[in-house]
């Protein structure tokens, strides 16, 4: 007779919980899509999805919002609770699950894609540096720091952000039943309050972390005193978090490396 390992039991009575905090990069997908496979595989009723994050980038956002989509499709109940902030990125995660819980002050929104380079053109000249370029096309090096955009390198550029920005209202519509019209008439890249966006449908209750696992327990027809989540994919903790204000100088240097490394990129999030 074979037994099942403990972590494979199944947990039908039993509530997770998944904390994605900080900025969305390739570490936070492989991060929470590992999570998320855990529990499908445990077979949990409900979901509580704690999401503090200003977003990041576009093609890790995207890869969690389906996998979310994927868990909902076993009957796994997830709600979303919106913490000190879920923008643009963040959003696009939340509006995965079945239900969205903000803070009356949670700030939120910031929906549409930015993309930036650097023209450091004035500075190489004014230091004798210059660049050397052979390439195949006429746009292979767009966005090169040493030069400036041409109005057709603008305008291709712009269509690649348009492209990215549908896919966003396409996913705020279908997650929270709004006309794609509806969705654009606010989405334009504005901050909300948790209280204004529920006037505007994008969450559903104002509530704390707690209210949002009640509701995630109700929904899954769990006992909503007994059901505690249980949480995974919770990141190591680094020896500056350690540290006297380690969290916040730890949470800089993640959206400082996002800077560094997307530089070029389409993302989905919120620079205040």
């Amino acid at each position: 007779m074979s037994m099942a390992w403990p972590w494979r039991r199944k947990s039908r009575k039993r509530m997770a919980r998944i904390v994605i905090e900080g900025a969305i990069s390739g570490s936070t997908r492989k991060l929470v899509l590992k999570a998320l496979k855990q529990v499908e595989e445990r077979e949990f009723p409900a979901l509580l999805l704690r999401i503090d994050s200003p977003g990041g980038t576009v093609g890790d956002s995207q890869e969690i919002h389906s996998a979310i989509l994927r868990l909902r499709e076993k009957g796994c109940h997830v709600v979303a609770s919106f913490g000190n902030i879920s923008a643009s990125g963040g959003v696009y995660v939340g509006v995965a699950a079945e239900k969205i819980v903000a803070n009356p002050g949670t700030i939120t929104g910031s929906i549409g894609v930015i993309l930036r380079g650097n023209n450091l053109s004035k500075l190489l000249e004014r230091v004798g540096v210059r660049f050397e370029t052979v390439k195949s096309g006429i746009y292979k090096d767009i966005l090169s720091p040493d030069r400036a955009l041409t109005n057709e390198e603008r305008q291709l550029l712009q269509s690649l952000i348009d492209s990215s920005y549908e896919q966003f209202v396409q996913a705020v519509a279908e997650g929270r039943s709004l006309t794609q019209e509806n969705v654009r008439s606010f989405a334009d890249g504005r901050v909300f309050t948790g209280a204004q966006a529920k006037e505007l449908g994008l969450v559903d209750d104002l509530g704390d972390e707690d209210y949002a696992r009640r509701l995630a327990a109700k929904l899954a027809d769990l006992d909503e005193e007994k059901a505690h989540p249980v949480t995974f994919g919770k990141p190591k903790r680094k020896l500056m978090g350690f540290l006297p204000g380690g969290k916040i100088l730890s949470e800089f240097l993640d959206l400082l490396n996002i800077e560094l490394n997307s530089n070029g990129q389409p993302l989905w999030l919120f620079r205040p």
